[in-house]
């Protein structure tokens, strides 16, 4: 193929035109129908003015388009103004404009000319469409409006999410249905409505509190590796509550230099918030966490509410949800967490990849067929040590490859979940059950272990009243391979995702190691291109 390069780079270059065609949105056709009688405001732009603040305030091609359906949809009409004045919702997309800017540190969306022109409008109990500072002051709200969304609910652009081993596809969005709701809610009950997973929004008020510690001074760090636990007295208790209460684990401010029943609830929340055991007992691990600096959990939350763009809103379906750091599958029923399960992912050499497939197949008693990577590096060089290598492993040759048979010992355990993918991973059982009292499960070759696999197969197949508990315990017993597809209706998406920050069931702001380093390269990329927020607005 690769003598073939002069032949593939024109047929490259050849698709290259037709992706650029296929990916420029297309431009809706002007709505002639909507007339004075029957629009929303008795306010029309002229086309001539509009044509002009397009050329005068060039766009790229994708937001162009956006920015000329938008209008045409619409005849014409004015969207951010009526007869009698600025449309109430102003205020509510400019509020979430500035607050974008402000946790963001993104300040390419403010304008001071805009902001002018808003506050002499708002004065207005009439507006003239013919009036140069309405028609443009309109046009502009537009065009910022879908930067807006761009920006806050797309994620950064600029990031190409593959080079960060991230595969789920980026979520996509259409403004206009935004626009048009916000417009139809006059700006009201934005939660209902707002085009964005809801772990966005509860990340960024948590931002806001971590911006309100780092601004009134880092509070005292704990240089010590001291056991305390309860009914211990000692003059660096003070500075540990001091600690826990600014970062939220400890409701009130207390002096006292006793380790009492409140410190001990505050220190296991933390400890649980950071993926501790929580025993209420300080540890040096527990210090680590405790002393990671604000200014760097800030830095982390900023990097999951970039992820968490990427993301689609969380579908109101049955889904799947491994969070690969927090070492934990989340599985949801019509929307709603049906139950959580610890899990194994890969190792730091063996990272589990990053996307999002469609579990269809549940597989009962199943053979292994051992991977080429491990086949080179550990089942032949144990054949060579020990010619029954194979049967002590209760192995076979099956063509030119390895499989170990079904049962017990078997390194699937006794079933497995099938969603296809080019990455051949899947979710399955263990004989090594042990690891799951880890804090830390990251051993696997990239394949995702299960603590409870039986329930998972129990949840999956319980649509289909044939499969009763008592016959998934013994097809998961039965020592011969059986495949089960599920019916489509019942096939699950699921989504293999890395978060190391995210706001908890109660509201506790979570966090978890780095396990694959991704967080260091998004940390590389994103804060090396971010803007200083405007000082007027950073206040």
């Amino acid at each position: 193929m690769k003598k073939l390069v002069l032949f593939f780079a024109l047929i490259v270059l050849g698709l290259g035109c037709k992706d650029k065609k296929r990916n420029t949105p297309e431009i809706a056709k002007r709505d002639t129908t909507i007339t004075v009688e029957t629009s929303f405001t008795e306010l029309f732009i002229d086309s001539t003015f509009l044509r002009r603040f397009m050329s005068a305030y060039p766009m790229q091609d994708s937001l162009s388009a956006k920015f000329q359906s938008f209008y045409n949809h619409r005849n014409y009409q004015f969207a951010w103004f009526f007869p009698d004045g600025m449309a109430e919702f102003v205020p509510s997309f400019l509020s979430l404009r500035n607050d974008y800017i402000h946790y963001s540190g993104d300040s390419s969306l403010y304008d001071p000319a805009l902001e002018a022109a808003i506050d002499s409008l708002s004065q207005l109990k009439k507006i003239n469409p013919n009036d140069s500072l309405a028609a443009s002051t309109e046009l502009k709200l537009t065009e910022q409006f879908f930067r807006y969304t761009d920006l806050a609910y797309s994620g950064d652009h600029r990031i190409n999410t593959q080079e960060l081993n991230w595969f789920i596809p980026r979520n996509k969005l259409n403004p206009e249905i935004f626009l048009d709701s916000l417009m139809k809610n006059k700006g009201k009950n934005l939660s209902a409505y707002e085009p964005v997973n809801r772990q966005y929004n509860l990340l960024k008020e948590k931002l806001l509190q971590y911006y309100a510690i780092s601004k009134n001074g880092e509070p005292a760090l704990l240089e010590t590796d001291k056991k305390f636990k309860y009914g211990d007295s000692d003059s660096l208790i003070f500075k540990l509550k001091n600690r826990l209460h600014l970062l939220g684990d400890l409701p009130a401010p207390d002096s006292s230099l006793t380790f009492d029943s409140t410190l001990v609830t505050a220190v296991k929340q933390f400890q649980q918030r950071s993926g501790l055991k929580a025993t209420g007992v300080t540890s040096p691990a527990f210090y680590k966490e405790l002393n990671v600096p604000v200014e760097s959990r800030i830095r982390t939350i900023l990097i999951n509410m970039e992820r968490i763009r990427w993301m689609p809103a969380a579908p109101a379906t049955d889904y799947i949800l491994v969070n690969i750091p927090e070492f934990t599958m989340h599985v949801y029923e019509q929307g709603n967490l049906a139950f959580d399960m610890v899990v194994v992912v890969g190792s730091e050499a063996n990272s589990t990849v990053i996307f999002s497939g469609t579990l269809n197949q549940v597989v009962f008693s199943p053979y292994w067929n051992v991977p080429n990577s491990i086949l080179k590096r550990e089942i032949l060089p144990g054949i060579r040590k020990n010619p029954n290598y194979l049967a002590r492993h209760n192995m076979e040759w099956n063509g030119g490859t390895v499989r170990q048979k079904p049962g017990k010992s078997n390194s699937l355990g006794l079933v497995k979940f099938l969603f296809p993918n080019s990455y051949n991973i899947y979710f399955h059982d263990t004989p090594s059950k042990s690891l799951f009292n880890e804090s830390q499960r990251a051993f696997s070759h990239g394949c995702i272990r299960l603590a409870e696999p039986k329930k998972l197969a129990e949840w999956l197949l319980r649509k289909d009243s044939t499969w009763t508990s008592e016959k998934i315990t013994k097809a998961m017993n039965a020592g011969k391979e059986k495949y089960v597809r599920l019916r489509k209706p019942n096939e699950v998406p699921v989504f293999i995702g890395y978060f190391t920050s995210w706001v908890d069931r109660q509201g506790n702001l979570q966090f978890r190691k780095d396990v694959y380093g991704h967080d260091k390269k998004m940390e590389e990329r994103l804060f090396g291109k971010k803007e200083v927020a405007a000082t007027a607005l950073a206040e």
